[in-house]
């Protein structure tokens, strides 16, 4: 099929010829921002990347390479870093999804126990039997993030594996062997009949996510995050960004960004959150969910679902959100965003008094 000068393909052609830089006609929210708040005095800053790489080649191992960091912001405006983490996880992608490798500092023995098993679905829970007080301090705790996000960063990471296959076969898409999508209606983005199924119920074939260029997140400010390199051509990065503000009420902000680094060298966002949230005694008051950028048609809806929150204590959000948040209400990526607020608990703790 070829695209009209100056038109959008039909929806067959984006995935079966993908001109590098063309979008999908039934993407979503494309609103994805630029620049990051300034630290507030006597403020808590969370920074967490996970990057998806492939160093050996396309069909060469996944590298999932974390890093976090704690920053506390003096009510005198000087900043000391309370706690850092980092992890290198290496994934059989091709494969069985095994985990390969898996190094973290700090170091946790324990971890070793999850070797050679599946990074995908069951992950979370292994880790947890493998290693029980790993949230017990401030580092375990900036690990756990990283380590949370293993299961979903490689699946994430599957975007740049399809990317970049339809570019060296000359723009062409193909079925997706190995591991299944996602079930059906298991999320907005999966609803039946929705963008993306239709096109997997018409011709078998799963359309490309795509994304707008992504607006530069670093600013001036050489501590609004912490040291990030540079991505190649079909790396990935997951970004976090918590942002805990003394008031009347605690106020949290997130940011929360996948991209993925085009055959052009172009970095896009392909999923892109931001919440704000209140925060008093324990208890979420308020929560705002609003969508950047999404990929499909379906997804910005699942933006309301964050106010199911409203009113639940911090402590316990991640298995709440785990165990009730499904169906084509929720969004697999928002929800990955909530869970994280339980978190907060740990940031209060470092808070200037």
């Amino acid at each position: 099929m070829v695209c009209k000068p100056g038109g959008e393909p039909p929806a067959e052609a984006v995935f079966l010829h993908v001109p590098v830089g063309a979008l999908h006609p039934g993407h979503g929210t494309h609103d994805p921002t630029s620049g990051t708040p300034e630290r507030v005095p006597g403020s808590v800053r969370r920074t967490a990347t996970t990057d998806m790489l492939r160093p050996d080649g396309l069909e060469g191992v996944l590298v999932l390479r974390g890093a976090a960091r704690d920053l506390v912001t003096h009510l005198d405006g000087h900043a000391e870093e309370a706690a850092t983490a980092t992890m290198r996880a290496e994934v059989d992608y091709t494969d069985s999804w095994a985990l390969r490798l898996l190094d973290t500092a700090p170091a946790r023995p324990a971890l070793a126990a999850v070797l050679g098993e599946g990074a995908g679905s069951g992950l979370r829970g292994r880790l947890r039997r493998a290693d029980p007080d790993l949230s017990a301090t401030p580092r375990g705790n900036l690990l756990h993030q990283l380590l949370d996000d293993i299961p979903v960063t490689t699946l994430v990471s599957g975007l740049a594996y399809a990317a970049g296959r339809a570019h060296a076969r000359g723009g062409r898409g193909e079925r997706p062997t190995g591991r299944p999508l996602f079930g059906r209606d298991n999320c907005a983005g999966f609803a039946d009949g929705g963008v993306l199924m239709a096109q997997v119920d018409r011709i078998g074939i799963p359309p490309l996510a795509t994304g707008p260029p992504a607006g530069e997140l670093r600013t001036e400010d050489e501590l609004g995050w912490h040291e990030l390199a540079d991505l190649p051509v079909h790396g990935m990065r997951r970004m976090r960004r918590t942002d805990v503000v003394p008031g009347p009420v605690t106020t949290v902000d997130v940011l929360f960004r996948d991209s993925h680094v085009r055959p052009d060298g172009v970095e896009t966002v392909i999923h892109e959150y931001t919440l704000t949230a209140t925060v008093d005694e324990g208890v979420v008051r308020t929560l705002d969910a609003r969508p950047q950028v999404l990929p499909w048609a379906e997804c910005p809806a699942a933006a309301a679902s964050a106010r199911r929150l409203q009113g639940m204590p911090l402590a316990g959000l991640r298995s709440h959100v785990r165990a009730t948040f499904a169906g084509t209400s929720t969004c697999t990526h928002l929800n990955d965003t909530l869970r994280s607020l339980e978190d907060v608990t740990e940031l209060l703790r470092l808070m200037p008094r």
